[in-house]
């Protein structure tokens, strides 16, 4: 048996940039992962607000597109638009790329990558982790092995999830406007939508989430494609499918294990997306398990969790308050407040305060001008954030 000071379950980005933090201090780091490649196969949409730049490294090489504007469609296709005149908005970015380019950061600090490694079983107490023909023992464990966590398991913390599909199409064409990305709401897949994602100006990520079955999310998309002049003749060169975990404010340590990423329901409720709040609480976690490894201390991991509570609680507890309200909302009820929305010109509110990652700075906003109150059924309203 082989003893570490870490063990990394789970090679995604977020376990790879921990693993780089935490090599970096000195620590004897080992990361696990049952793929046999990284990164494949793809589960995400690859969309990632321009913060990234200040919580990672972002190489180049893997944006394929950046993004400087985004256009929200109601069902009857009434249409609000904002866009950042300076830096860009987002960034698409070639993820299993960038998976990889993330792995061999930790590898190049001193962190041993073992691919193929299945874990069948972790314990927490005594830092062991089992495989089917050997065990490991380490300090710490870090679960960052995606929703279907095995580490997550033995907190018993139950992920809830929901289905994910997305296809990659090319219509041959000028078809999309490359520089904006594209979200289209409806209440029969709500509180999820449906992103279209260009690549380029032929070529999109399309792709939508819902409490639904994979089969239904196919029809959807099928669907959506079908109703769309430009998009009926689009070649899909391939299809994607995963689960997004919801978020939960459960526990995130016990014993000497820790959670990371979509492990720890580390997810905005809005959207789906975790990179950049799994970055940053990589980068927590990291100097924190280094101080409880050095001083033999289990109980300072706890601070781990304080402190992502106290930097995120109030954030994604206001998104699951706005992901509530859009849930409750009916095709009706979308296209009278996105009409009421455009007619006050939101667009340019959403443009100077609006962020992929956090969205408290633009409902405050919308909050203290009014247009909420002005804009929501006045039940629903008080139904929903309490006033």
């Amino acid at each position: 048996m082989k003893d570490y000071d870490v063990a990394v379950v789970g090679a995604g980005p977020v376990g790879s940039t921990f693993a780089r933090y935490a090599s970096q201090k000195g620590l004897k780091i080992a990361i696990f992962d049952k793929k046999k490649e990284i990164g494949v196969p793809l589960q995400c949409a690859g969309l990632l607000g321009n913060k990234i730049k200040e919580v990672n490294i972002l190489p180049e090489e893997v944006i394929l597109n950046e993004i400087h504007g985004a256009c929200l469609y109601s069902p009857s296709n009434t249409m609000i638009s904002m866009r950042k005149k300076e830096e860009p908005l987002a960034y698409v970015l070639d993820r299993v790329a960038y998976d990889k380019f993330l792995a061999q950061l930790a590898v190049d600090k001193g962190a041993e990558l073992f691919l193929n490694h299945r874990v069948n079983d972790v314990d927490t107490k005594n830092g062991e982790i089992f495989f089917k023909d050997k065990k490991i023992s380490a300090k710490v464990i870090v679960g960052a092995d995606g929703y279907s966590s095995i580490v997550s398991n033995k907190f018993k913390n139950n992920l809830k999830t929901v289905q994910a599909a997305q296809y990659l199409v090319d219509t041959g064409k000028d078809t999309f406007n490359d520089d904006y990305f594209q979200v289209n709401v409806n209440s029969e897949i709500s509180p999820g939508f449906i992103w279209t994602i260009p690549l380029s100006e032929s070529t999109a990520r399309i792709g939508l989430f819902a409490n639904s079955s994979y089969k239904s999310l196919n029809i959807i998309l099928n669907n959506f494609l079908e109703s769309n002049e430009k998009l009926k003749d689009a070649e899909i060169l391939k299809k994607y499918y995963g689960k997004i975990p919801l978020y939960d404010s459960k526990d995130i340590v016990k014993d000497r294990a820790i959670l990371l990423g979509d492990s720890a329901s580390q997810v905005k409720p809005t959207t789906g997306g975790g990179l950049i709040i799994g970055f940053i609480c990589a980068k927590i976690a990291a100097e924190i398990v280094s101080e409880a490894i050095n001083s033999n201390n289990m109980n300072i991991l706890k601070e781990y969790q304080k402190q992502f509570k106290k930097m995120y609680n109030n954030e994604l507890k206001l998104q699951l308050k706005v992901q509530e309200t859009y849930g409750s909302l009916s095709d009706e009820d979308l296209d009278s407040v996105i009409l009421k929305l455009k007619e006050k010109e939101v667009g340019k509110i959403v443009s100077e305060y609006g962020d992929l990652d956090s969205q408290s700075p633009l409902v405050i906003n919308l909050l203290k001008s009014g247009i909420l109150f002005s804009v929501l059924p006045k039940l629903l309203f008080r139904k929903i954030f309490g006033l």
